[in-house]
C-alpha cells in the first residue's frame, strides 16, 4: 500500500528522482506550491501540488509520465502542472493572477527558480482580478438559483468558491501595495479595511467551509445571497480601481 507522507518533504527525493530519470536534461525545475509550501499540509486531507517546468522538447513528451502521475496520486500528489519555460514567459499577460498566487508561497525542490524574476504587470493583474470577479459573480448567481435552497448544494457552492476569492484578495492587496497576511481571516480583515468588504460575511463563509459553522436552511440562503451582493459590489470597486504610477 502506498504511504501518504506526513509532510511534503518526505517525498522530495523520490519524486524528483522519478521525474529526473524520465525527462533527463529536459527537466528544468520542480516547484512545490499550495498548502504544502504554505506549511498548511494536512496528511490524508491535503493534496501535494507540484509545478514541473520542462523544455519545449520535454513538454511534447508528457504522455510518458502517465504511470508516474498514477503512482504519485496514490500518495496524495495532485496531477502536476506541466509547463515549458517559454510558455510561462509568453503567458504572464494572460494568467498573471495564477502566476502571482503560485509565487506567493513556493519552494524549489529541483533545478532553477523560474518564478523569482517573473515580471507580473499590475495593470494586467488588476484586469484579470476584475474579470475573475465578474465571471464568478455570474456563476454564483446561477448556482444559487440551481440550488433552490437545498443546504447541501449551497454549502457545496461555498466550499468550491471561497478559496478562489482568497486568491483574488491576495492580488488586490498587492495592487494596493499592502502586506499580504498569511492567515485567511487576516486577509479578509485587510480586505475590509482597504476594499470595504463585509468581514463578518466572508469569515462566516470560511467557518462554513471548515465545518465550524452550520446555519439552518433559511439563514444559509441569506448568507449566500449576501455573499453574491458583496462580490457584485467588490467587482464595481475593482472596475474603478486606479493603480499607483510607477516611479521613474
Amino acid at each position: 500500500m502506498s504511504k501518504i507522507p506526513d509532510k511534503p518533504e518526505d517525498i522530495f527525493d523520490e519524486f524528483c528522482g522519478d521525474y529526473a530519470a524520465l525527462f533527463g536534461d529536459d527537466l528544468i525545475s520542480i516547484i512545490l506550491y499550495g498548502s504544502g509550501a504554505r506549511g498548511e499540509y494536512i496528511p490524508k486531507k491535503s493534496d501535494i501540488n507540484f509545478f514541473i517546468v520542462l523544455s519545449d522538447n520535454g513538454i511534447e513528451k508528457i504522455d510518458r509520465s502517465l504511470d508516474l502521475v498514477a503512482k504519485w496520486e496514490k500518495r496524495s500528489v495532485a496531477v502536476p502542472l506541466f509547463l515549458s519555460e517559454d510558455f510561462i514567459g509568453a503567458s504572464l499577460d494572460t494568467f498573471p493572477l495564477e502566476f502571482f498566487n503560485i509565487r506567493l508561497a513556493y519552494k524549489v525542490v529541483y533545478g532553477k527558480d523560474i518564478l523569482k524574476n517573473l515580471d507580473i504587470e499590475k495593470d494586467k493583474l488588476r484586469l484579470q482580478c476584475e474579470r475573475e470577479l465578474k465571471a464568478k459573480l455570474i456563476l454564483l448567481r446561477r448556482s444559487f438559483l440551481q440550488a433552490n435552497g437545498e443546504p447541501r448544494l449551497l454549502i457545496g457552492l461555498i466550499k468550491q468558491s471561497i478559496s478562489a476569492f482568497i486568491s483574488i484578495f491576495n492580488a488586490l492587496l498587492y495592487l494596493k501595495e499592502e502586506q499580504i497576511p498569511i492567515k485567511y481571516n487576516d486577509i479578509i480583515k485587510a480586505m475590509n479595511e482597504h476594499f470595504g468588504i463585509d468581514q463578518e460575511i466572508f469569515q462566516g463563509l470560511l467557518g462554513i467551509k471548515k465545518g465550524e459553522k452550520k446555519p439552518g436552511k433559511e439563514e444559509l440562503k441569506k448568507i449566500v445571497w449576501k455573499y453574491i451582493i458583496e462580490v457584485k459590489e467588490l467587482s464595481k470597486r475593482v472596475d474603478k480601481m486606479e493603480l499607483k504610477a510607477k516611479q521613474a
